[in-house]
């Protein structure tokens, strides 16, 4: 085991104590008793190659989730791969705080990546009817894969939020992660990140941080019902920013949640 760790040597050691355990159990079935017990030394030649090979991608900096391709979210599994973002321990919350305001009729999420918000959110109230809009066709693929993994019936499309529809009082809730990054933020963050998670999905423009809040509050103060609600997961940085946008737009009981980081990291609203 201790070899297997030193061989991940970019994370500190319980870090890479963790990975190494998830490693060995979505790949042999491994537990950390079996583990303890010298299951190790059981492995054929043939898995020994291809534990080399999974740490290889590990060490080369590749998210532990792509590697193994999926990762757990909000109790559900879902697969991943290049061309989505990984699902986010945030993120979960956001879709929590949904839930909690009970069934509604429509909802609408947009840049649906891998499609874990709105799988999620059709899992939790079945009489929703899902829609799910992403830009990108790799991204639709996966999350299409992952409704039918989750066996959920969600309504998948290919749509640009800069260029939507005029729609009117379409939807109860839209909810959205859009990309919310600034590229002078990209110093602080993991190279795991920087060079294998999507970068349209990550970033925005340093001069305009609001980009896609502003095009989705837009969009939503026409599409969504009369006291239909808007929730985004938002950067803690411009999170007096984005309440002040969607106050302009007239949504009210406007409120922002921490994550359980501490950070402002959510925000909802109701349209008038």
């Amino acid at each position: 085991m201790r070899h297997l760790i030193a061989q991940l040597p970019q994370y500190d050691s319980s870090e890479a104590r963790s990975i190494v355990l998830l490693l060995l159990e979505e790949t042999f079935g491994f537990s950390l008793t079996d583990v303890c017990a010298g299951a190790l030394s059981s492995l054929s030649d043939s898995d020994k190659t291809l534990l080399e090979g999974l740490l290889l991608r590990l060490r080369e900096g590749e998210p532990v989730q792509y590697v193994l391709g999926k990762a757990s979210f909000c109790g559900r599994t879902f697969r991943v791969r290049k061309g989505c973002l990984i699902p986010r321990p945030e993120t979960e919350e956001l879709c929590q705080w949904i839930i909690e305001q009970g069934s509604v009729a429509t909802i609408l999420d947009i840049g649906t990546g891998s499609g874990c918000i709105a799988i999620t959110l059709k899992g939790s109230l079945p009489h929703s009817a899902v829609t799910a809009w992403d830009i990108s066709t790799d991204a639709l693929a996966i999350a299409r894969e992952n409704a039918q993994l989750n066996d959920v019936d969600v309504v998948f499309q290919q749509q640009d939020i800069q260029q939507v529809p005029a729609d009117e009082m379409l939807w109860d809730v839209i909810v959205s992660n859009p990309p919310y990054i600034c590229h002078k933020e990209a110093s602080a963050m993991h190279d795991n990140v920087l060079h294998y998670e999507p970068h349209t999905a990550l970033f925005v423009p340093d001069d305009d941080p609001l980009l896609f809040y502003r095009q989705i509050t837009r969009y939503a103060a026409t599409a969504l019902t009369h006291g239909g609600r808007l929730y985004f997961e938002i950067n803690p940085l411009y999170a007096d920013e984005t309440v002040a946008l969607m106050a302009q737009y007239s949504f009210a009981d406007i409120e922002v949640r921490d994550d359980s980081y501490g950070k402002q990291r959510m925000i909802g609203g109701r349209k008038l």
